[in-house]
């Protein structure tokens, strides 16, 4: 089996789009390919059902894809588009089999030390795939070799592990400094 897989990433574009440009520039050829096509405002009607969203967004924007990367910043679990994405990529659906999902900190996100994280001021759906072993979560690295490997053990997790997609999504963008249950 090939380690190479079509990798989703999803990140909030308005403060962490550089980060984005760099993991594309770092590892595009390394993963076989980066697939385009985030979630954008306005591209989905909002007033359509949740599983109808979720299902546009699995269908249409992660059509093919084997593995979703979350590259996680200061705010990025604010983000409804990230929730909509990640809810998405772990589900199956007729056309497309769920993607692995992983999560990656920036050198951005604040914290006292470089392996460590608030489980509150990370993408919530996410938290909860962590802590059931779907997903997994690491610190930003410039190995490719490295990166490539949480990618492939994603790959393989997504099935063998069922994903926690209980959470209601998120129906708007968040605020405040982290979230809660």
């Amino acid at each position: 089996m090939s380690t190479r897989h079509r990798v989703f990433v999803s990140y909030h574009h308005a403060l962490d789009e550089g980060y984005k440009r760099l993991f594309e520039q770092r590892f595009g050829n390394t993963f076989g390919a980066i697939v385009p096509g985030s979630v954008q405002v306005g591209d989905i009607n909002p007033y359509l059902s949740t599983d109808t969203i979720r299902q546009k967004i699995r269908d249409e924007y992660l059509r093919d894809t084997s593995v979703t990367v979350v590259l996680i910043g200061a705010e990025t679990w604010q983000r409804k588009h990230v929730d909509w994405e990640i809810g998405s990529s772990i589900r199956h659906t007729q056309f497309n089999s769920r993607s692995g999902l992983l999560g990656i900190i920036l050198p951005s996100y604040p914290r006292p030390a470089f392996s460590m994280y608030n489980s509150y001021t990370i993408p919530p759906r996410l938290h909860d795939n962590i802590e059931c072993g779907f997903a997994s979560i690491h610190p930003w690295s410039d190995d490719a070799a490295t990166v490539q490997g949480w990618i492939h053990a994603a790959y393989e997790r997504r099935s063998r592990v069922n994903p926690d997609n209980s959470r209601d999504s998120f129906g708007r963008n968040r605020t405040g400094a982290a979230w809660t249950d």
